[in-house]
């Protein structure tokens, strides 16, 4: 059955689940047995002060990669894109990426200051920063060498690997317009310093341009506060640019009529090119995607009906729409994006696969409303050459073996 004939089948609609998949009952019999779960009483409310996942799903966890930093204090782990559902990214799978460890803030002695260029320079404390009206938005949180280990070739084999730098979230705090707002900004004022509290004293330089547009000062993350790895009592936010901009732990903003160059904008997250130069400030996460089912830790376990599913994303706007091809990038057929599809967000997309248990090279390419198309490998390569870590947004291959296995490959 074909693509087509599999949508007219009615299927992928409501109820496809009982048309495609299932045990048949013998003589329509329901199974006599009780389960041990059901003779017995469950257990009482408050036995946990915190909610936690079932025991059967320890598995879905964040994992690290010991070799690709130098010590825990300046490390990364990834998100189980794999193992989600939908767009977000519960707290407790956020990626965490750090560059002097988890600072340990005192929310009542924290301080956030806005100076340099301004009219009236001004001390904020996390209930000064309260009293503002909210707002509660969702963006995703990227970090710049997502997908960077696969420059060189595919490393890694696995979804959460080689993409789950990666987070998406719903924030809540203040714009960060209405506090620039409250201590002016000097007609000179065109750029931000962005200064941490943790050991690294992590800085960046943001354009006021952007600080002036959807930047945020967070201090809640999916209806709850700020978790310490993710930056309490309070960080900044830059929807859709490079995950580090947006400063944790914020404790200074100052304004300047130049950018500062800081070490992590210049020797650091800067895409280095054949000729050994830099590209300066590539601040936005281009559109991008992967596949998240099948893939290398989602095995195909049976034939017919199968459903596609994966994630795309752009710092540029929202998904306008995502195409899966089964053979390495020469047919494209379009995806069925879920909502909402929200600007800087991640979108869920789903494509209908009668799999008959043949090898396939699987792909997914994202495109946005502002026109950008996903390239390919050979493409940013011809571009960027092999000397880069960040930014690789490129179409990414799994190879489905005829034994259901799936393997990460890079097709020439």
């Amino acid at each position: 059955m074909d693509r087509r004939n599999f949508l007219k089948s009615g299927l992928i609609g409501a109820g496809a689940g009982t048309l495609a998949a299932g045990t048949a009952l013998a003589n329509n019999t329901i199974p006599k047995e009780v389960p041990e779960w059901s003779q017995i009483l469950g257990a009482g409310v408050d036995v946990e002060p915190y909610g936690l996942p079932s025991p059967h799903e320890a598995h879905v966890r964040r994992r690290n990669v010991e070799w690709l930093t130098a010590s825990p204090e300046s490390s990364i782990n990834f998100t189980p894109l794999q193992d989600l559902s939908g767009i977000i990214t519960p707290n407790g799978l956020h990626f965490e990426r750090h560059h002097g460890g988890v600072a340990e803030v005192d929310p009542n002695e924290h301080r956030l200051l806005i100076h340099g260029l301004v009219d009236k320079p001004l001390v904020f404390t996390l209930e000064d920063i309260k009293r503002f009206l909210p707002v509660s938005r969702f963006y995703f949180v990227e970090c710049a060498a997502n997908g960077g280990m696969e420059w060189r070739g595919a490393q890694l084999n696995g979804c959460q690997f080689t993409h789950g730098m990666i987070s998406c979230c719903q924030y809540t705090g203040v714009m960060l317009s209405t506090l620039l707002n409250e201590v002016g900004i000097k007609p000179k004022g065109k750029w931000i310093l962005a200064e941490g509290a943790d050991s690294a004293g992590m800085n960046r330089t943001i354009p006021m341009e952007k600080a002036l547009d959807d930047c945020m000062i967070v201090y809640a993350q999916n209806g709850e506060a700020l978790r310490p790895a993710q930056g309490y009592p309070m960080r900044l936010l830059v929807p859709g640019f490079e995950g580090n901009m947006s400063v944790k732990w914020i404790r200074r903003l100052e304004i300047g009529d130049m950018p500062w160059f800081a070490r992590e904008e210049t020797s650091k997250y800067t895409d280095l090119l054949e000729d050994g130069k830099a590209r300066m400030f590539t601040w936005v996460q281009d559109a991008n995607s992967i596949i998240t089912t099948p893939s290398p830790e989602k095995v195909m376990k049976h034939k017919g009906y199968n459903v596609i599913t994966g994630l795309a994303w752009s710092g540029r706007g929202a998904i306008k729409g995502v195409d899966i091809s089964l053979d390495g990038g020469r047919n494209w057929e379009p995806a069925q994006l879920e909502d909402p599809v929200l600007p800087k967000c991640l979108t869920r997309f789903y494509y209908p696969w009668d799999w008959q248990g043949d090898g396939k090279l699987i792909q997914s390419r994202a495109y946005d409303d502002s026109g950008y198309v996903q390239p390919t490998f050979a493409k940013q390569r011809e571009e960027r050459g092999l000397n880069s870590i960040y930014h690789n947004n490129s179409i990414h291959t799994w190879e489905v073996k005829p034994n259901g296995e799936v393997e990460n490959v890079q097709l020439a």
